[in-house]
């Protein structure tokens, strides 16, 4: 009987061998796999639509109605856009995100846009403002038209309109060459909320405040892009991106508090990005093969 056992264990030895690698040969890392970590950086062009801005502060509190506003893209210069120390300047992106189920992931990231109130703007002033702010301003307004002049008046967020947002993303594959290993196509569908950071310069009644920090209200946003990656391990992602911001109270004055601007506005953006997939715990590269 021991001989026969021992016979049958010779025989099948190769049989689990041949087997587990047959299992292994089978299964491979895909992008959206349970396990996979991932993280990009990229460059951004955005649009906004028209808002109310109102402006509250000591002596004032008026609203311009139809303002419209701009992004301010860098020109591409390759001392800038390469540059570790300048590559924050233009409009960029930046994300990692972790997938926690198959094909489903959650990140955090950090959209760099810039929001500039144009110049000449047609837009119908309504609101008060006193005589204290200065004779040139003084009065009571009722949609009364008017058209913006930045030399005496200019409200920015240049140095950052920063939404610092958490996405949950749906990710499937749609075309793979060498079953993904050289190349693939994955779509990527999500959704975003999160707070937004002001950086804001504002000049009125021949005052100008240069870089008023404040977290200034919060965004809720959706997500659609294509995610073209290369050796499993390295992709480019272009996405379009729109949602609503509601900047509650941005800061206008440093020195005072209770000088602020506030709007509510629709935004779209265009990003394209350079990232990474790490698989630090795969459950189908043979993780989850069977342990004879």
């Amino acid at each position: 009987m021991k001989n026969c056992v021992i016979i049958l264990l010779l025989f099948a030895t190769p049989l689990v061998a041949n087997a587990q690698k047959k299992y292994k040969r089978k299964k491979s890392k895909v992008s959206y796999a349970q396990g996979t970590l991932f993280g990009y950086w990229g460059y951004n062009r955005s649009g906004y639509t028209k808002s109310n801005l109102r402006f509250v502060g000591p002596g004032y509190d008026f609203t311009l109605q139809g303002a419209i506003a701009n992004d301010n893209p860098e020109k591409f210069n390759a001392s800038v856009y390469f540059n570790p120390n300048k590559i924050t300047i233009p409009q960029f992106n930046a994300r990692i995100g972790y997938y926690f189920k198959d094909h489903w992931a959650i990140s955090l990231g950090y959209d760099h846009m810039k929001y500039i109130l144009a110049d000449n703007n047609q837009v119908n002033l309504s609101g008060t403002i006193d005589a204290s702010v200065g004779a040139q301003w003084e009065g009571t307004y009722s949609a009364e038209p008017i058209t913006t002049n930045k030399k005496l008046f200019h409200y920015e967020n240049s140095d950052g309109l920063n939404y610092l947002r958490f996405e949950l993303t749906r990710t499937d594959m749609l075309f793979n060459v060498g079953g993904n290993e050289w190349f693939a196509v994955s779509s990527n569908l999500g959704v975003g909320t999160g707070g937004l950071l002001s950086f804001n310069d504002f000049k009125f009644a021949g005052e100008e405040d240069i870089r008023t920090v404040s977290l200034s209200g919060y965004a809720l946003s959706a997500h659609v892009g294509v995610r073209l990656e290369f050796f499993r391990h390295f992709f480019i992602q272009p996405t379009f991106s729109g949602g609503m911001n509601h900047q509650v109270k941005v800061r206008t004055r440093l020195n005072d508090p209770s000088s602020y601007a506030r709007h509510a506005y629709g935004y779209i953006m265009f990003d394209t990005a350079i990232g990474f997939l790490l698989y630090v715990r795969p459950t189908n590269a043979c993780d989850s093969c069977p342990v004879w």
